[in-house]
């Protein structure tokens, strides 16, 4: 897989757009971030490919400390956290898109649909990885306390950021392939 200079300044660009986007935040036990805009808006405009390269750029970036993710934390703390499963389920996200994309072609329906089941994996995992973080850190939990708490209150919230990229990367199609 090559990737020519352009590429890698699109992939530097999408790491730092998802950082912004992880700054705005409302604090949470898992906190209302505008990252999976910013992940479902990378992948729609760099494509699949480029937008897990720039997923990995931006965890790479956190986990060495600098202060990329939610509430300007870093570190590999951050990625080991109760939320770092969200973190790293960012990266299936991305995959699955690229994957789709790679296999239908980059239409508008393939974006949409590999996305969101791009988020239900990322979901999927992010609380897997929650229950037993939460377990070590605070005692067990149950399934459906840690869905309520991680992933039922963001539905809503990440299917409009997914269709607001969906609506951006429409109106920005070609203009950085």
């Amino acid at each position: 897989m090559k990737f020519s200079t352009r590429d890698l300044c699109f992939c530097a660009i999408g790491a730092a757009l998802i950082a912004v986007c992880a700054w705005i935040s409302i604090p949470a036990d898992v906190p209302f971030t505008l990252q999976t805009f910013a992940i479902f808006a990378v992948c729609g405009l760099l494509g699949g490919r480029r937008g897990t390269v720039s997923v990995l750029v931006y965890l790479l970036l956190g986990a060495v400390g600098a202060p990329v993710f939610a509430g300007f934390r870093g570190g590999f703390a951050s990625l080991l956290g109760t939320t770092g499963g969200y973190l790293v389920g960012f990266v299936p996200l991305t995959l699955i898109i690229a994957f789709a994309q790679a296999r239908w072609g980059r239409g508008q329906w393939v974006f949409v649909l590999s996305a969101a089941a791009g988020l239900l994996v990322c979901y999927a995992f992010g609380t897997a990885w929650f229950l037993v973080a939460y377990a070590r850190a605070a005692g067990p939990i149950g399934l459906w306390a840690a869905l309520g708490m991680c992933v039922f209150p963001f539905v809503v919230p990440d299917l409009v950021k997914l269709a607001l990229a969906w609506m951006l990367s429409r109106r920005l199609a070609g203009c950085l392939r």
